[in-house]
């Protein structure tokens, strides 16, 4: 498993609004039986919610979709498929949300 891969939601009643989930694990921490994730939103669904350094917006798949960094979760790695794809290019994005939930800046 690796940093900023997505998968797949595994929750079929969520899934609708949230459609992947974006792996932000460090892969020193690999022994845990859980994995820290960001759910991806159809950015259609939450306009209102969009704050430009908090929920950043990416394109994944042909969709618009808003990182929802406030959701901020745990799920256990067995509910993880393989990987349908990576946002690493994002990573400043990414870190820079997370850095600004966390420590305002």
């Amino acid at each position: 498993m690796a940093q900023f891969d997505i998968y797949q939601n595994p929750s079929t009643a969520s899934r609708k609004h949230y459609p992947f989930l974006v792996d932000i694990q460090n892969p020193y921490i690999e022994e845990l039986a859980t994995r820290i994730v960001i759910p991806l939103g159809r950015a259609s669904l939450f306009r209102n919610t969009a704050m430009t350094r908090l929920t950043p917006v990416v394109f994944f798949q042909d969709q618009k979709l808003i990182v929802l960094t406030p959701q901020i979760s745990s799920i256990s790695k067995h509910l993880l498929k393989e990987p349908i794809g990576t946002i690493s290019h994002l990573r400043e994005e990414l870190v820079d949300a997370l850095d600004f939930a966390i420590f305002g800046i």
